[in-house]
């Protein structure tokens, strides 16, 4: 090899990224990027992403300020905020006051009672069929988002207080004092009201602004994707959040590092060197006061934002797309409409896997990229006990081959109670890993209600939308292939003569 073919050839390794776990963008469908036209952005937790657990601390202490203040015990103010405990995709049984986590189908894979986690056997006495009915949305509250985690957790702490009060007597539904019954079904709505009174009065948000070094976590790569982004394709921000909160963050994140400030054509611009930018410079359209995931349905009346004041103006919005100009409410056919994209070419990217993700792509038919905060730890323990995993499967395989040249004339039963055993231990072992309520995606070998949402309904999903940056954008994102039972069956014997002699070894001689 002469001296330019080396060259060349060191030129082409150092060109080839080389991506961490923490920097993956993970494919549940295949998606080309080069045929997005349009890129999409909520904006809490995911644009704005919040500083754990702090933020979620502070929400906790204001809801449970608030419940103390409508009147419920001052002893209430003992409790503080324990990030080991609450994870999102959990839900309330407003009947029992039960917290469950279940799989896609509502099969119960834990369930606590305020802290205490119950037994199978306790399970059996609340749900005889160790099931729910989802469905029942009256009854079943699923606590799909990262706001929901300081609420989810104050709720655990009204169950604990009330159970170990001496002064109040518990029942199978609630407790008594005295002439008053207290349910649990009343005690969530109660949860429910602070957590709408601390949005609606905009005390989180007060709170939020006066200290966002704190609050907000700003990363100085968003500039830089966004702007990539808008070189090859139209930009939009859709959020719930009212224009001045917006406002407020978006200039914290975006316009950073500013020396000089001006005023032109009504937009506030900062002068960063030569180059004049502000926050909304970084869009083609940006939507507030969305209401999703109304905005994916029949969606609001659009209007116009007055900048200068954060005030409505009056009327529907019925003319072209003006750049610069901040829009309120609408709907996903409008945003469409304005910036002339049909949903297919659209990527949004959000956190909810409800309001986000799941109603843009059934009802409009949006590629979706879910964010997940969440998912770096998930990386980290995953990588540091797969072996317990990898255990938990070769115990699988080998209680499929016990039965295997069994049929309907056998009459001997396999001992199994050893095998069952160990894999209790090692999905505990697991579980206890990742928190108190284990991992947000799966419990043992079994996966939860949100992983089997965002398997459905999140075309990717990573970590941060900042990890777009580590791929081109005519990247071809390739689903891995998945093997129905049948298929796999195969390959599951194929590996079950290689590991029959390592669980063998291994039932007999773990220590439970």
């Amino acid at each position: 090899m002469d001296a330019m073919d080396k060259d060349a050839s060191i030129s082409s390794d150092e060109r080839k990224v080389k991506r961490g776990f923490d920097q993956k963008v993970f494919v549940n469908r295949s998606l080309t990027l080069e045929n997005i036209k349009c890129y999409g952005f909520d904006m809490d937790y995911t644009l704005a992403m919040y500083k754990s657990p702090d933020y979620e601390s502070m929400g906790f202490e204001l809801i449970r300020d608030r419940m103390v203040s409508v009147g419920y015990p001052h002893e209430l103010l003992r409790y503080t905020y324990d990030p080991s405990f609450p994870t999102r995709g959990l839900v309330i049984d407003t009947t029992y006051g039960n917290l469950l986590k279940v799989d896609s189908n509502g099969n119960i894979l834990v369930c606590s009672h305020g802290f205490h986690f119950l037994k199978e056997e306790d399970i059996n006495n609340y749900y005889p069929n160790k099931f729910i009915q989802r469905d029942d949305t009256d009854r079943f509250y699923i606590l799909n988002t990262l706001f929901n985690l300081s609420e989810t957790y104050l709720y655990a702490c009204l169950v604990d207080f009330f159970t170990r009060c001496t002064r109040y007597t518990n029942v199978l539904q609630g407790y008594h004092h005295g002439d008053l019954f207290m349910s649990y079904r009343s005690m969530f709505q109660d949860v429910r009201d602070a957590m709408d009174f601390i949005h609606d009065t905009g005390t989180l948000k007060e709170r939020t602004i006066k200290n966002l070094e704190k609050y907000v976590f700003r990363d100085p790569n968003i500039t830089v994707l966004l702007t990539r982004i808008k070189e090859v394709a139209k930009v939009f921000l859709a959020t719930n959040s009212d224009y001045n909160y917006t406002e407020a963050i978006m200039k914290y994140l975006l316009e950073n590092g500013t020396k000089e400030k001006e005023s032109h054509e009504n937009l506030t611009l900062f002068q960063t060197g030569n180059q004049k930018t502000s926050w909304r410079s970084f869009f083609d359209l940006v939507v507030v006061d969305t209401k999703k995931p109304l905005f994916f349905a029949e969606g609001t009346v659009l209007r116009q934002v007055d900048t200068d004041t954060g005030k409505l103006r009056i009327g529907t919005y019925t003319g072209d797309l003006q750049h610069g100009t901040v829009y309120s409410g609408g709907s996903s056919d409008i945003v469409c409409d304005l910036l002339d994209v049909k949903g297919k070419e659209i990527l949004y990217v959000g956190d909810h896997i409800f309001g986000d993700i799941l109603k843009s792509k059934k009802r409009q038919g949006w590629k979706t990229f879910l964010v997940i905060p969440e998912l770096t730890k998930e990386l980290q323990v995953w990588e540091d006990k797969k072996s317990l995993f990898e255990e938990l499967k070769r115990l699988d395989v080998f209680l499929a081959e016990l039965y295997k040249h069994l049929d309907s004339g056998s009459r001997e039963c396999p001992d199994i109670s050893a095998i069952q055993t160990r894999m209790k231990v090692l999905t505990y072992r697991m579980d206890m890993s990742y928190g108190q309520m284990g991992s947000l995606l799966r419990s043992g070998s079994r996966q939860t209600l949100f992983a089997s949402q965002l398997m459905r309904y999140a075309d990717l999903y990573s970590s941060t939308y900042i990890n777009l940056l580590h791929y081109p954008f005519n990247h071809l994102f390739m689903a891995p292939p998945v093997l129905m039972p049948h298929e796999a069956l195969s390959q599951n014997t194929a590996d079950f003569a290689s590991t029959e002699l390592t669980v063998n070894h291994t039932v007999t001689t773990s220590k439970y």
